[in-house]
């Protein structure tokens, strides 16, 4: 009885630390997204003919 209640806090304890990882995850990938400079425009020099 006390493997099953040990595993079943494993398995527990796992799914926490995954889904705080992903929750980390997406937070970065957001602030990378808010905090990139956007592209600059493509200059047309070339073709000012």
């Amino acid at each position: 009885m006390k493997k099953l209640l040990l595993a079943a806090a494993a398995v527990a304890g796992a799914v926490l630390v995954n889904k705080k990882m992903k929750e980390q995850k997406a937070e970065q990938e957001l602030w990378a997204e808010a905090t990139t400079p956007p592209p600059a425009p493509p200059s047309s020099s070339s073709t000012d003919g």
